[in-house]
C-alpha cells in the first residue's frame, strides 16, 4: 500500500493493525538491509544515493519509527517493541533473511531485532553506529562526556517526565517552524569533526528534511524514542548470539552526543561483538561510514571509493 501523491512510502500492518511506514531504495533483488535512523528522524535520513545501493547489491529499507512521518504512533512503546515494526515489514516484503543497521538512537533499536526471539534466525548481521547505552545499566554516569545539549534533551536534571516532555515540545515546535532551527542548535555544541563531517549543503537539506519529516505530525515520535531509550529496553543484551547474529559497532572516539564510552560498554556485554573506536571522529562522521558498514552487512568487508559518501537526497 502506498501514500497517494508520495508513491515511494508503503505501509506495513503490526499484528496490532498500526500502520509502519517505510520506503525501499537501491536494488530490487538486493540483499535486504532495514536501517533504523536516529532520533529524532524519519525514512527520510541520510543514506547512499539509490543509484550507490543499486551498484552494491543493497535493497535498502527504511522506516519511520511509531509516532514519526507517516507510521501511526505506539504511545508506551519500548525499545523492544521496535522487532514488531521490522517483523511486519519484512513479512509483507517476504524476506526470510536480512540485515539490520541503526544510527544513533536507531543503534538500541536494531539491537533489538538481533535478540529478538522471533526475529534472531532472520537477521543475519546486525551494525550499530554511534549508539546510546542502556540508561538504567550503565554502572558509570550516562551523561558523562555528553554535550549539554543531548544532556538537556535526554532529561539530565530533570527527574520530571512532565517536564522532559514539555522539553522536547518546545523544541518540536520551533523546529516545525523553522526546519534549520534543530540543527543551528545541535551545530553549537559540535566540535570540529561534527562540524567537518556536516560540511556539505546537500547534506545538511537532507537533515533539514528528515526533521521535517519526522516531526510532520506533530512530536510524539521524538517523546517516545527518549523515554523508551531512558527507561529499560525490555531485552536482554546477553541474548544476542553473535556466532548466529555477527554484531558490529562504530563509533568515533570525538563524540559528545552518545559518547564512545557507551559503545565500549554495549561491546563489553554483547560477547563477540565486534567494535571500532575512531580516533579524530565524532556523532556525524557515522553518516559518512555507512556505506563501508553496508558492505560488511552484506558481504566480506571491502574498500569503498569515495563517490559513495552521502551527499544527495535519497533515491537519486
Amino acid at each position: 500500500m502506498t501514500r497517494d501523491g508520495e508513491p515511494g512510502v508503503r505501509f506495513a500492518h503490526r499484528a496490532d493493525n498500526k500502520r509502519v511506514a517505510y520506503e525501499v531504495t537501491g536494488a530490487p533483488d538486493g540483499f535486504p538491509v532495514v536501517l533504523m535512523h536516529g532520533t529524532p528522524g524519519s525514512r527520510r535520513g541520510p543514506k547512499p544515493r539509490g543509484i550507490v545501493l543499486y551498484r552494491m547489491g543493497i535493497r535498502l529499507i527504511a522506516y519511520d519509527r511509531p509516532g514519526y512521518g507517516d507510521s501511526d504512533r505506539f504511545e508506551g512503546r519500548d525499545v523492544a517493541d521496535a522487532a514488531r515494526d521490522v517483523e511486519a515489514i519484512a513479512d509483507q516484503l517476504e524476506l526470510e533473511r536480512f540485515a539490520v543497521v541503526g544510527r544513533s538512537g536507531g543503534g538500541p533499536h536494531a539491537l533489538a531485532c538481533a535478540a529478538d526471539e522471533r526475529l534472531r534466525s532472520r537477521v543475519t548481521r546486525v551494525a550499530v553506529l554511534v549508539s546510546l547505552a542502556p540508561s538504567d545499566a550503565m554502572e558509570r554516569d550516562w551523561f558523562d562526556g555528553m554535550n549539554s545539549d543531548n544532556v538537556r534533551g535526554f532529561g539530565g536534571g530533570r527527574p520530571d517526565t512532565e517536564a522532559l516532555v514539555e522539553e522536547i515540545r518546545r523544541r518540536a515546535a520551533r523546529t516545525t517552524e523553522d526546519p534549520r532551527f534543530l540543527l543551528r542548535d545541535l551545530m553549537a555544541q559540535m566540535g570540529p569533526p561534527d562540524r567537518r563531517a556536516i560540511n556539505d549543503a546537500a547534506l545538511r537539506q537532507i537533515i533539514f528534511d528528515t526533521y521535517q519529516e519526522a516531526l510532520r505530525a506533530g512530536p510524539y515520535g521524538w517523546i517516545d524514542d527518549v523515554l523508551a531509550l531512558r527507561r529499560s529496553w525490555k531485552f536482554d543484551l546477553g541474548a544476542i548470539d553473535t556466532r548466529m547474529t555477527p554484531v558490529r559497532l562504530w563509533h568515533g572516539a570525538e563524540d559528545t552526543f552518545a559518547p564512545a564510552s557507551h559503545g565500549q560498554w554495549l561491546a563489553t556485554r554483547i560477547l563477540g561483538a565486534e567494535i571500532e573506536v575512531q580516533p579524530g571522529a565524532a556523532h556525524f562522521d557515522a553518516m559518512q561510514q555507512l556505506p563501508r558498514i553496508l558492505r560488511w552487512l552484506t558481504e566480506e568487508e571491502a574498500p569503498v571509493s569515495g563517490d559513495v559518501l552521502i551527499g544527495a537526497r535519497p533515491g537519486q
